[in-house]
């Protein structure tokens, strides 16, 4: 069976969508497809990766311009099944399913809740309410695939078509980055996600100017992209000045270029501000750490404190208290026997339970499904 994934938005090495999701259903016999926009084309463990080119500038552009230039390269694939990532693909998707083929929309995100975070964006209330009623269309559909187990709430309202593939760490892709012995390293601090105010950067920086305040010595690796304002703020406002020369902001990297700068880190960061949209998801970059025996600081939100804090494998803290956050990382810092337990304790419940071997077998349980339906 040839499939064929398509994203208008994502890198080409995505973890879910590339690492995790393609590399899985190749390995399991399917022939798989991968359209990118503006990504390179490669073939790298029976996925063949499509770069398409399309040329916008700014966001309308790109809203308007790419899914079409993906749909013209995925009717010329002429697959199976098409499996996109991208709610601005939903006309395109529409139209591959009046074409006779099967469909998955594999939703990332709340994304109704997501467009309220959008702050170039106007209207962005008034769009997120909107954007219930296309819930309700990409229903009745498509057949969805959840990365939350709360996107469920949304759509059992709707259709009993959906699945949930969490999105568990792989551990073919970080084995090679796991560190046990952590004791003896220098103090320092690693984040990998997008960087803004929402996912908590600014308190971050309250946090390590109060270390510094304590003469604690730190430093900061932090990668994943970075609009032009946060860093503008990061870079000019007095109160970060004497912090900044503690960090290093890397920006995008691949997930495996990423990580290994976790290597010879103490402490991995996921503090997160109580955004309704995070506070309903699981941090994939948390259970990213435990998987390399890292332990973590990580918001105090109820879903999370049951992950860190049940599998004893980090602290959680308020994530708007940023003398909170810094106490956590001195703990931390001060006490390796416990940090080096925590890190074990991590990597154990990631082996025993939150592990992509167990999502896989749901996704190519799902394709065989689709393959046998004839509907």
């Amino acid at each position: 069976m040839k499939v064929c994934h398509i994203t208008t938005v994502h890198p080409d090495r995505d973890v879910r969508i590339f690492y995790k999701e393609c590399k899985s259903l190749a390995k399991h016999g399917f022939e798989v497809k991968l359209i990118v926009i503006n990504g390179k084309s490669f073939t790298e463990d029976g996925v063949e990766v499509i770069g398409v080119p399309c040329n916008y500038s700014g966001r309308l552009q790109r809203f308007l311009k790419a899914p079409k230039a993906a749909y013209r390269k995925a009717l010329q694939i002429d697959a199976g099944i098409y499996h996109f990532h991208d709610p601005e693909f939903i006309p395109c998707g529409v139209l591959l399913k009046l074409r006779g083929k099967k469909v998955i929309f594999d939703i990332h995100e709340n994304i109704s809740k997501q467009i309220k975070l959008k702050q170039w964006l106007p209207f962005r209330n008034l769009f997120s309410k909107l954007y219930s009623g296309i819930d309700f269309l990409t229903s009745k559909i498509f057949y969805l695939l959840l990365a939350e187990k709360s996107y469920a709430i949304i759509y059992k309202k709707y259709t009993k078509n959906f699945t949930t593939i969490l999105n568990m760490p792989e551990n073919g892709l970080l084995k090679n980055y796991l560190n046990t012995n952590r004791s003896d390293l220098q103090n320092n601090l690693f984040y990998i996600g997008r960087v803004s105010k929402e996912r908590g950067i600014f308190q971050l920086l309250k946090a390590l100017k109060e270390l510094q305040q304590r003469k604690v010595e730190f430093y900061f690796h932090c990668i994943g992209p970075v609009d032009a304002k946060t860093m503008d703020i990061i870079n000019n406002d007095e109160n970060y000045k004497n912090v900044t020369p503690k960090i290093k902001f890397y920006g995008v990297l691949d997930i495996k270029e990423g990580i290994k700068l976790s290597y010879n880190c103490k402490i991995g960061l996921s503090v997160l501000e109580p955004v309704e949209n995070y506070m309903d998801s699981y941090s994939t970059k948390i259970f990213e750490y435990m998987n390399i025996g890292l332990p973590v600081i990580a918001s105090n939100f109820p879903l999370w404190k049951e992950i860190v804090e049940g599998n004893n494998c980090g602290i959680c803290v308020d994530p708007l208290n940023s003398e909170e956050i810094a106490n956590a990382i001195n703990y931390l810092f001060n006490n390796p026997d416990k940090a080096h337990e925590m890190g074990k304790n991590g990597l154990q419940a990631v082996k025993e339970k939150y592990n992509w071997e167990n999502e896989e077998k749901k996704l190519i349980e799902l394709y065989g499904k689709l393959i046998n339906n004839n509907d």
